[in-house]
């Protein structure tokens, strides 16, 4: 995380988390609790809690989700 664009804001996951393999998270978005990143995604704004998100740039797909279903 970070890098040399002299923004000091990193991203910020929240609880039960899954990031899928390849996924990128850019800049300073927050993630919120029970939240599933498909694998390369490219997460770029803020993603609100219990939501599936994949593609790129990242979109919601699913809401409302129960993260048991997931794991």
């Amino acid at each position: 995380m970070g890098g040399t664009s002299h923004i000091y804001e990193v991203p910020k996951l929240g609880n039960n988390v899954y990031v899928g393999a390849g996924a990128k998270i850019i800049g300073p978005v927050k993630i919120g609790d029970n939240v599933v990143i498909g694998a390369n995604a490219a997460v770029v704004n803020d993603v609100p809690p219990n939501c599936v998100v994949v593609g790129i740039p990242a979109k919601i797909k699913k809401e409302n989700i129960n993260i048991r279903d997931y794991i």
